[in-house]
Order: structure tokens, then sequence, then C-alpha cells
């Protein structure tokens, strides 16, 4: 690693928690902030050996920092914690970057990349895949929008828990990228729980299905971490559906701004919201099968 920095970090959910973990243990300075305090002393208590400040506010978590972190819900969470009179631009030092981790609208980055520059900060926003796992393990791909000497700047601090950091372009280029990620990993999904389903009806052996077509052209991430735990109406763990709405939301928003037609993600996105409709929102993604009717005895 190069010099250890003086990092602050706002946002200590599943995925933030994780990501400041890996930033204490490869020796930056940190310090962390969260609007409710009792997620920080928890922090801190799963994390003995990580010396960390614990600040009261944005701004004051942003003083004397080197680089400022954000990992929050959406847009209206990021503008305050970031542009609010106690947010973090109010306490930033010149030359400083900013990174956002949040999956938020292509809107708000670029307000966030205008009002920066003129603070004379650097600003990437930066949204991740590869879920809690990958947050947990360090090895998340992160896609980058900003200027390229933002993102210079930021790559040092991304490597802590990143295995992927791509620069796609401009401001807010970052949060398009993880919409179009969003979207593919909505159909992927969509098509997964049918061809369950189907296998289900036909009174297929699932393992058997899995191993046979696990390793051709229908192979991915979510067959291969996702298959089981479908088959069995598993679905306690990993990325909410209520997030994942919010992201599709975002994609669909930003598509009719493009004049972009995104019929199949608009279609899913109903569909997830029959399964909120039905209580899942707070089950993982997968849970999309559960429109489906079961048949067969598998």
């Amino acid at each position: 690693m190069t010099e250890p920095l003086n990092v602050s970090f706002l946002g200590l959910g599943t995925m933030g928690g994780a990501m400041a973990r890996h930033l204490g243990e490869v020796g930056h300075k940190l310090t962390i902030y969260n609007r409710t305090p009792a997620r920080a002393e928890a922090w801190q208590a799963a994390n003995p050996g990580i010396a960390v400040r614990v600040a009261a506010s944005p701004a004051e978590a942003a003083e004397r920092a080197d680089a400022v972190i954000t990992c929050v819900g959406n847009d209206d969470d990021l503008a305050d914690v970031v542009l609010s009179p106690t947010g973090v631009f109010a306490g930033m030092k010149r030359g400083a970057v900013f990174i956002d981790h949040t999956t938020v609208s292509a809107r708000i980055a670029r307000q966030i990349a205008v009002e920066g520059r003129d603070k004379e900060l650097l600003c990437v926003d930066a949204p991740v895949t590869g879920g809690q796992s990958g947050a947990e393990a360090g090895t998340l791909s992160i896609m980058c929008g900003g200027s390229e000497q933002a993102v210079d700047a930021a790559r040092p601090v991304l490597a802590a828990y990143a295995k992927r950091v791509v620069h796609v372009g401009k401001p807010g280029a970052g949060q398009t990228a993880k919409m179009a990620n969003q979207m593919c990993l909505a159909a992927t999904i969509a098509g997964l729980s049918e061809a369950i389903r189907f296998a289900q009806a036909a009174r297929l052996d699932l393992d058997k299905v899995f191993e046979a077509i696990s390793g051709g052209a229908a192979q991915s991430w979510q067959m291969d971490n996702r298959w089981h735990t479908m088959a069995e109406d598993e679905f306690d763990f990993g990325f909410a559906i209520d997030w994942m709405r919010k992201d599709l939301g975002l994609a669909i928003d930003e598509a009719r701004r493009l004049g972009a037609s995104v019929p199949v993600s608009a279609l899913i996105d109903q569909m997830y919201a029959d399964v909120q409709a039905l209580g899942g929102g707070r089950q993982d993604t997968s849970a999309l099968i559960c429109r489906l009717p079961r048949k067969g005895n598998q």
C-alpha cells in the first residue's frame, strides 16, 4: 500500500461496514460516521483491533480527510450527508477526494461533481457490484464516473476492497453503468426463475440440470450462487427486493431521459412489485421466483 491516508467513511451498513473494515486493516487512518450512532458503536465492537475516530457529524468526519467515502441509501440520504450545512462538503479541504458508493441517480452524481468542482474537490461516483460477499472478501468491482484526475486519486483508497476499478467516463457515468448492471441482473434472475420452475414441472433432477447447464452459455453468477437456494425457496439473505426496485426505478427514469427503450426492465420491475405486495420486499432478489407457481415434486 502507498502511504496511509486520512480516510473518512460514512454509512456502516452491510456493504459500508465491510469496506470500512478493509480500510482500517490496510493501515489507513480511519474516521467513521453513521446517522444511527448505535451502528457505529456496533462496528467498533466488531472491529476492536482497528483504531478509529468516531465523528458526530458528516462535516466533522470530513475535517482533515484526504478522502471521504459515502455509502448510504438513496438520493435524499446522499444529498443530506454531502450537501447540507453539516454535510461533508462543509468540512472537506481543497484537493481532497470524495468517493460515493451509493447507488443513486446520475443526476445527483453530476450535481455533486459540479458543487465539488466549485470547492476544488475531486469527486467520483463509484457504485459497486459484487454483493455482501464481495464486500466482505474485498473483491468488489467498481465503476467510476469523474475526471481522470479524480479517479486516479481514488484508486489507492479503492484498492483496499476492490479487485477491479474501471473508469467508465465523466461524472454520472459510474451510476449509469450501475443501472446497466442492475438491468442485466434483473433479467438474469427472471430467466433463472422460469427455468427452475420449468425443470420442476418436468420433474427433472435439479442438481443434474444445474450440472448440465452451468458450464455452458447459460452460466452466470446468479446460477452458480442462487440456483439451489431458489429451488429450495430460501431467500433470507442477499440484496433486498426493495433495493432492486429502487435501482430499476433509477434505470427506467434515466432511460426515459435518454429516450432509450427498456421494456424488459420495466416488466421485471412490475414483477418485483408483485413480490413486494406478497410481503417479500426484504427478501433476496432471487425471491422473484415466488411469482411463479411451483409444480412437480422437486
